[in-house]
């Protein structure tokens, strides 16, 4: 691989690390994964992944209750931060940065680890936040905008919480949902209105979601003001009665003068 052209690269990443029981306490890298991509045919170049051994084993669980998530005893043979910075710094520095949730999360956790071990951080040329850019792009549709939720939406499988894994899956995920973009893009009066949902209007399963025990969500989850579940609702809230009135009384006039009875004849014998 040339190193001039590194600059004209993407690199996918995803950290995993620990999840801190209270307020201030450190938060350790316990696995990096990326993969370095073509921009302009987005082929696979280079791919990366390591566990990271944090100074202290306790703060790994014994057991993961995420998929399969990192335990205690696949760490304990894993190299320490300073036997794969160099590697780590190598693959990110002077790259376009692109993942889920990177520019609120991953980015800040893998400069703490450079700074916690007295090291130079990697720079990166750009940063690609899928989260944002979907967000955007994509709107709500298929759900809270977690990686998860996306995989599920478009059929990918399971988020297996393995670096890797979940790198190569938000690539996927996005190859998905720039597909679907550019095909309401063709028909948009058609395509776009199949999803659309008006902002002021608050259904059951939007208000379910908002309630969702905490426990569902991670230290990489998105804000909570993206949590909502918009789906289609045919009228507003206030003019639903007046809607089921009318058909009520179009369906009563109907039955008086013996056109329902003369539609319903008709229906049948063309369904036979």
């Amino acid at each position: 691989m040339d190193p001039s052209n590194s600059g004209q690269e993407i690199v996918f990443f995803d950290l995993e690390t620990t999840v801190p029981r209270r307020c201030g306490q450190q938060i350790w890298v316990l696995e990096f994964g990326a993969v370095v991509v073509c921009p302009l045919k987005l082929l696979e170049l280079e791919s990366y992944t390591t566990l990271i051994r944090p100074p202290d084993l306790s703060v790994v669980p014994f057991r993961s209750n995420r998929g399969e998530g990192i335990t205690r005893e696949l760490m304990k043979n894993a190299p320490s931060f300073d036997q794969v910075a160099d590697k780590i710094f190598s693959i990110m520095n002077g790259r376009v940065w692109a993942g889920h949730n990177i520019q609120r999360f991953d980015s800040h956790r893998l400069n703490d680890a450079f700074r916690h071990a007295g090291r130079p951080a990697p720079v990166c040329a750009g940063m690609i936040d899928s989260l944002g850019v979907l967000t955007n792009k994509f709107g709500r549709r298929a759900g809270d905008m977690k990686m998860a939720t996306l995989a599920t939406y478009f059929g990918l499988g399971q988020q297996k919480h393995r670096s890797l894994d979940d790198v190569r899956m938000n690539l996927e995920v996005l190859k998905h949902c720039a597909t679907v973009l550019f095909l309401e893009s063709s028909l948009p009066n058609v395509l776009n209105a199949n999803w659309q949902t008006p902002p002021t209007m608050m259904t059951r399963s939007r208000t379910n979601t908002m309630f969702q025990n905490k426990e569902e969500g991670s230290r990489k989850s998105p804000p909570s003001s993206s949590m909502a579940v918009q789906r289609p609702v045919p009228y507003a809230m206030g003019n639903l009665g007046k809607v089921t009135r009318g058909v009520k009384s179009l369906l009563s006039k109907a039955s008086e003068n013996g056109t329902l009875s003369n539609i319903l004849k008709h229906s049948h014998s063309i369904i036979r």
